[in-house]
């Protein structure tokens, strides 16, 4: 009698707009609901894509960042990293129609270290992912990019932080929470996310920006690989 093989759970992820049906409108959404524009003007700017970058997007979804990146610097090398093939779908299409130039890659943020084997980033980067994750996922994908780095790399991430006010923490719960569900989401609006910076071993961890939108506020963070 065959003894049968143990099943293994795959690991899972939160789509982009929560739902595998959203995904298709994860943009529009994205766009009336989290004042996009200015918040990814600000990352770029604090980004600082350079010729000679090396730069992985950790949850690049469809792309929006990739494109802007090599919008302002076409020659830095662009990786964006994925878990859901329906977002690197939409991202490939993004990038061909912009002319950018990126490499795309399926995975979770705690495989960086490994998807990056042989090319270590000079900075890595990352928007509106790490509140879709549960806590061992997010401190994961923060030891693997601390492990996937230069010395010297630089960390960039924009994403839901701490809810200072009444309205910004009713508006997270309204949209966010909603749709991302409340355990994964909740230490972010506690305000977490730096914490594990630090503890994945960065330093001058610095909020740079806190920018207030429909869906609560977006906070900016920069970081220094030892």
């Amino acid at each position: 009698m065959t003894t049968p093989k143990p099943q293994i759970d795959e690991p899972s992820f939160t789509p982009a707009a929560g739902h595998h049906w959203l995904t298709p409108f994860y943009d529009l959404g994205l766009a009336a609901l989290t004042r996009e524009r200015r918040w990814r003007d600000a990352l770029i700017a604090q980004i600082r894509p350079l010729r000679d970058d090396v730069i992985a997007d950790l949850g690049c979804g469809t792309g929006s960042l990739l494109v802007r990146m090599a919008a302002v610097q076409p020659d830095a090398t662009l990786i964006g990293l994925d878990p859901d093939p329906a977002v690197l779908a939409l991202a490939r299409a993004k990038l061909v129609r912009a002319g950018a130039k990126a490499e795309l890659r399926q995975g979770f943020g705690r495989d960086a270290n490994q998807v990056l084997s042989g090319r270590a980033a000079t900075k890595i980067v990352s928007s509106l992912v790490f509140h879709q994750v549960p806590m061992a996922e997010k401190s994961a994908a923060l030891a693997a990019a601390y492990a996937a780095m230069s010395p010297g790399g630089e960390l960039h991430i924009a994403d839901y932080g701490l809810q200072r006010t009444p309205l910004m923490r009713g508006l997270f719960r309204a949209t966010v929470q909603k749709l991302d569900g409340f355990e994964n989401t909740q230490p972010q609006a506690e305000g977490v996310l730096p914490e594990l910076i630090v503890a994945a071993g960065f330093n001058e961890v610095e909020e740079t920006r806190v920018i207030p939108t429909l869906s609560g506020s977006i906070s900016l963070i920069r970081a220094i690989r030892r």
